[in-house]
């Protein structure tokens, strides 16, 4: 691996302030295997939720776990996306086209399928849009699709406390707290007499319990 000045100070930086901001704490239920592609699907509550897992990962492992993200988001300024590009590696998705009409699930889940096929990890929230940090929205089908694609992904969820409350939705305003990522054990993809709904569900009851941990 090329060393990249730019890359690892911007890096330590972000890592740095993120813990400041955040006094994250990271718990892991399961050693997590480096070597081997998996997707941490979590709770999205924050415009930070992506940094926070990643920044809660060792930091051997951060060069090959790639946030995925909403590129109209993340391509609005040169910063993000030098951010998003240089710094976390993100995987941006388009979900509509210039004309407007949105994008299908293949042409979506193409460039998610070749970060695992490269055996390297994602950082996905399955229910698509942020919430209130409440309670876990219904997860959106991308989970289920793209483990039908790649059915060899190690999947494994994580629940992230508070977030919601460092940068509340609607607000461009910081407030440091006290916030926790949990990795829980990986769970199975979907079985072969499982629906889609019936995986979809067990995905989230596994996210969900570990708010409970």
């Amino acid at each position: 691996m090329t060393f990249s000045p730019d890359k690892t100070l911007v890096r330590a930086l972000l890592v740095t302030v993120c813990r400041l901001l955040t006094g994250i704490k990271a718990r892991w239920r399961a050693t997590p295997q480096v070597d081997q592609p998996t997707i941490y699907y979590a709770n999205h509550s924050s415009h930070l939720d992506g940094l926070v897992i990643w920044a809660s990962l060792p930091a051997t492992m951060r060069e090959r776990v790639h946030p995925v993200a909403a590129a109209d988001y993340w391509q609005k300024s040169a910063l993000r996306r030098y951010l998003s590009a240089r710094i976390f590696g993100a995987v941006l998705i388009e979900r509509k086209r210039k004309s407007g009409a949105p994008f299908s699930s293949d042409d979506l889940l193409a460039p998610l399928v070749t970060v695992l096929e490269k055996q390297e990890s994602l950082i996905f929230f399955p229910e698509g849009t942020r919430g209130g940090g409440d309670e876990l929205g219904e997860f959106k089908s991308g989970l289920f699709h793209l483990l039908q694609r790649y059915p060899d992904a190690r999947l494994v969820p994580v629940w992230l406390e508070n977030l919601n409350r460092v940068l509340p939705k609607g607000s461009r305003l910081v407030v440091p707290i006290i916030c926790s990522a949990t990795f829980g054990e990986a769970i199975t993809g979907p079985e072969p007499d499982e629906t889609k709904i019936e995986f979809l569900n067990r995905a989230k009851q596994a996210l969900e319990a570990l708010s409970h941990a």
